[in-house]
């Protein structure tokens, strides 16, 4: 099958060599061992990583020309600091330092600008973090790195949430030859499980049973906050009617959503 030519940075990404794992180590040994020739050939065999990294970009509006270069400096970083002993793919090893490097040139040329007082916060504001990680052996408090730095809290957590980026819930975290994990496979929220939903069906389904009074009783004592007294006023009706009815209604939405 004849591949599609497409051009970035004048290479002909159709024409990327695609290394082997062992092809990959026997080079990482060689680079280690001194023979500079291993880190070109590392370097051009995984473009294709780079490739699939800046895939994730491509709604930024930069020319990938731009983010194809600073992805490969993230790969050289890579190749340079990648430690054959771990017991750890280079593809996985790679990636974020990619991504990292993507999202500081992101970072250093959005259009939107923190002023640099704001981004010297942020930054003093993480070098105390991490001498206050290292001298309590835990993570510090917002109100403690104020402290330390003799600022308002306020000015730390703006500061800081200004040179954050925004990440996408499909953002994928880790991949190592299987199914990526994505961000939003990493997020817990009790409100939107399938039982939660589920009950909540259940629930509706069984207020449709009840009659209009009873509908409007509960409506009005649960999510109106509204007493017996006030209800039995509202509807004409003595508050022991109130109760009795309440009691019922609840009593059968109780074993329709058991049942």
């Amino acid at each position: 099958m004849k591949r599609n030519k497409v051009e970035i940075c004048g290479v002909n990404t159709s024409q990327l060599p695609v290394l082997s794992n062992a092809e990959m180590r026997e080079l990482f040994t060689r680079l280690q061992n001194g023979e500079l020739a291993a880190r070109e050939i590392l370097v051009n065999g995984n473009l294709r990583l780079v490739l699939s990294v800046i895939q994730r970009f491509n709604n930024r509006g930069e020319y990938v020309d731009d983010l194809f270069q600073v992805g490969c400096i993230g790969l050289m970083k890579a190749i340079d600091n990648f430690d054959l002993s771990q017991n750890v793919r280079f593809s996985t090893y790679a990636v974020p330092m990619i991504v990292g490097e993507i999202r500081r040139y992101l970072r250093d040329n959005n259009p939107i600008r923190v002023s640099r007082s704001l981004r010297d916060i942020a930054y003093k504001a993480l070098q105390v973090r991490d001498a206050l990680t290292n001298a309590n052996l835990r993570e510090p408090t917002i109100q403690e790195i104020a402290e330390k730095m003799e600022v308002a809290k306020e000015d730390v957590v703006f500061a800081l949430d200004a040179i954050q980026d925004p990440v996408s819930m499909f953002e994928p975290i880790y991949h190592d030859g299987g199914d990526p994990i994505y961000v939003m496979d990493q997020i817990h929220d009790e409100k939107n499980k399938d039982s939660s939903w589920v009950e909540e069906i259940a629930v509706r389904e069984a207020l449709n049973k009840l009659s209009e009074r009873e509908q409007k009783i509960l409506a009005m004592r649960f999510y109106e906050g509204k007493t017996q007294m006030e209800v039995a006023d509202e509807i004409g009706i003595s508050q022991a009617q109130v109760s009795r009815l309440e009691k019922n209604a609840i009593h059968r939405m109780n074993k329709h959503v058991q049942s």
